[in-house]
């Protein structure tokens, strides 16, 4: 007999904690593998000679292997159970990372990219659901999810610094080598100390149909926003992706609510609480990863910035975030409701960008940009934490899986819409702006002026944009979360391998 089943029914796994050095390692190699490429990635265009036109690629095709794949690996690690899921997820990652560092060409780098999607979206939700399912004290929990959540925030920040330095010191390859020793670590570490509670798989069969159209849907949107970036909004082929992600996922919709084991359960989306975390959190996502790309752009173009420093630059808003998941978070979530941590978060986070959006060519980093990350981090970290909790609360344990997956999918999704949206918003202030003022401009140093101002324009102009969408994902909690705060009770029942059993989840006082 296992050791899992020996335990009494409810009982705290006596390894939780190690797991969770683990799991938050792997959660660190995948945010980080988000960013790190990016900063690599004109080097490893010229050594490959992949064309400007193809470059894309290398970020596209993870983010739409991972992107479209996301619910269907939630639901294998249903299925396979979520241990299994996150050690194979974590073995694939680091076989398709070092095929992205031998790569010879650009067709092997693309393929690499998107193996590495692939199995980070068997990964990442496997890692959120095994939390969800491990740690069932509500006090227990704050604690975890603020780890969690502060690194899947401020993971990103940090790829741009270990980007910087193993580009500029060692070779743009050690950017996909470094994840090794990470998959291996969490891996090995995984299979040995996680344990994971009897009675939480979902045995049902695979919903086929389910994963098909929400696979191609999901690729449609991700790449429908890429192209938009790209190509522009009334591009034949942009408008025909967003089209066909409208009707494949309607057909998904219509397929889950008829079909007797779905692929996502529509009770699991239709929850009140959980509905509202998934739209908030996409929001926020949508506002932060757009204002990442432009402040990296500004410090390095516009402020003469190196690499490292740009990616140092970004430290103070790690600090916040830290700051606010692990300790404001944590200290208040057991006591006060989720709304009142993620509502002020992204408030807090709003005032931030409200300062970002007062940038100037001749702003100082010390004086605007500095104070402007540390409130951005410290109200994202805040209401991260909570909301990573709340999307897995209560959930059935047979559907934690598919519940972890939504909020990754809302990440994902969030930031293709993000980047490409307020791109989009950029670009077209950043044209007017030369337009207007071009003629006043005489002499050629006046005129390089006047297009460097015109880009900080369509920067501020998109933070304003940015702003405006977390306030959005305020009033959204506001109105939407009702969850009251997690009490420490939990609800128990005997084990067994039934996929309706409970296991031990907190009580959610309404």
């Amino acid at each position: 007999m296992s050791e899992t089943a020996l335990k009494a029914p409810g009982a705290l796994d006596a390894n939780r904690w190690k797991a969770l050095v683990f799991i938050a390692l792997a959660q660190l190699m995948v945010v980080l593998d988000a960013t790190i490429v990016n900063i690599a990635l004109p080097s490893a265009q010229q050594d490959l000679g992949i064309s400007d036109g193809n470059r894309q690629w290398v970020v596209t095709a993870y983010a739409l292997a991972f992107g479209g794949l996301l619910l269907f690996g939630g639901r294998i690690a249903d299925l396979w159970g979520r241990k299994r899921a996150f050690v194979i997820g974590l073995t694939g990652f680091a076989v398709a990372s070092a095929l992205g560092g031998a790569a010879t060409s650009g067709a092997m780098m693309f393929g690499a990219r998107a193996l590495q999607g692939v199995f980070g979206a068997l990964l990442a939700p496997a890692a959120l659901s095994l939390l969800a399912v491990m740690f069932t004290d509500a006090k227990e929990r704050a604690k975890a999810f603020g780890i969690y959540g502060a690194i899947a925030g401020g993971g990103g920040a940090v790829g741009f610094i270990l980007g910087g330095v193993l580009t500029e010191y060692l070779d743009w390859r050690w950017t996909f080598f470094v994840n090794i020793p990470f998959a291996i670590v969490a891996a090995a570490g995984a299979y040995f100390v996680i344990r994971e509670p009897e009675g939480g798989r979902n045995r049902s069969p695979l919903d086929i149909p389910g994963v098909v159209l929400s696979t191609l849907g999901l690729v449609s949107l991700v790449y429908g926003f890429t192209r938009a970036e790209s190509d522009g909004w009334g591009d034949s082929v942009t408008v025909s992706l967003f089209v066909a992600s409208v009707v494949l996922l309607l057909a998904f919709v219509v397929t889950e609510a008829k079909v007797k084991a779905p692929l996502l359960p529509l009770r699991v989306v239709t929850d009140r609480n959980r509905g509202g975390v998934y739209l908030s959190l996409g929001l926020a996502i949508i506002a932060m990863f757009g204002t990442f790309l432009f402040l990296t752009y500004y410090l390095q173009v516009v402020k003469g910035f190196s690499p490292i420093q740009s990616g140092f630059a970004f430290l103070p808003m790690v600090a916040g975030m830290i700051t606010g998941s692990t300790q404001v978070g944590t200290r208040l979530m057991t006591r006060v409701a989720p709304r009142l941590l993620m509502g002020p978060g992204f408030l807090v986070a709003a005032a931030g960008m409200f300062l970002l959006a007062q940038l100037e060519t001749g702003s100082s980093y010390a004086s605007l940009v500095l104070p402007a990350l540390v409130l951005l981090g410290l109200g994202m970290g805040t209401a991260f934490m909570p909301a990573m909790s709340l999307a897995t609360q209560g959930v059935q344990p047979r559907d934690a899986g598919v519940a972890s997956a939504m909020v990754n999918t809302s990440q994902q999704v969030g930031g293709a819409i993000g980047t490409a949206l307020l791109n989009t918003v950029a670009a077209s202030a950043t044209t007017s702006y030369i337009k207007d003022h071009i003629a006043t401009a005489a002499t050629r140093p006046q005129q390089q002026l006047v297009q460097l101002q015109g880009v900080v324009h369509g920067y501020s102009v998109a933070i304003w944009a940015a702003v405006g969408i977390l306030v959005l994902s305020a009033l959204l909690v506001v109105t939407l979360v009702n969850a009251g705060r997690p009490g420490g009770a939990t609800v128990t029942s005997v084990g067994g391998d039934d996929v309706e059993d409970e296991v031990a989840v907190p009580v959610i006082a309404h």
